[in-house]
């Protein structure tokens, strides 16, 4: 059964970083991409961020050079480097793991079997 935890959320200040880590275990962590997706209240879970086994990457619109995602294959460990954060960045962000190798760098959350708890993150204007 594979497990994830996330850890890192907190409240800044707008212009702030912080840095989501996701704890894998469970199965081979290298073999398969991870996902970051973020829900705001009343609004549907959404894209973040993903990556394959072998480190490429893709963002969001939203998120684009601002935040980075990268993985330590050794570490079993997925992080989230979020930098200008800004107010509508607030939401309950998630990792998630797919049942499938073969699903590569998916922005459907719908591809995802496995997920976090959440870890909040809090932007003050």
């Amino acid at each position: 059964q594979v497990q994830l935890a996330e850890s890192g959320g907190g409240l800044v200040q707008a212009g702030d970083s912080l840095r989501l880590s996701c704890a894998a275990s469970g199965r081979a962590f290298e073999k398969y991409s991870m996902g970051w997706f973020r829900q705001a209240p009343g609004k549907e879970r959404e894209f973040v961020a993903t990556i394959t086994g072998n480190g490429g990457t893709s963002y969001a619109d939203s998120v684009k050079g601002r935040f980075t995602i990268s993985r330590d294959n050794a570490k079993s460990t997925v992080y989230l480097q979020m930098d200008s954060l800004k107010p509508e960045d607030t939401a309950v962000y998630y990792c998630a793991a797919p049942q499938s190798w073969a699903v590569r760098a998916s922005r459907r959350p719908d591809q995802y079997t496995y997920w976090g708890q959440g870890t909040q993150v809090t932007v003050s204007s």
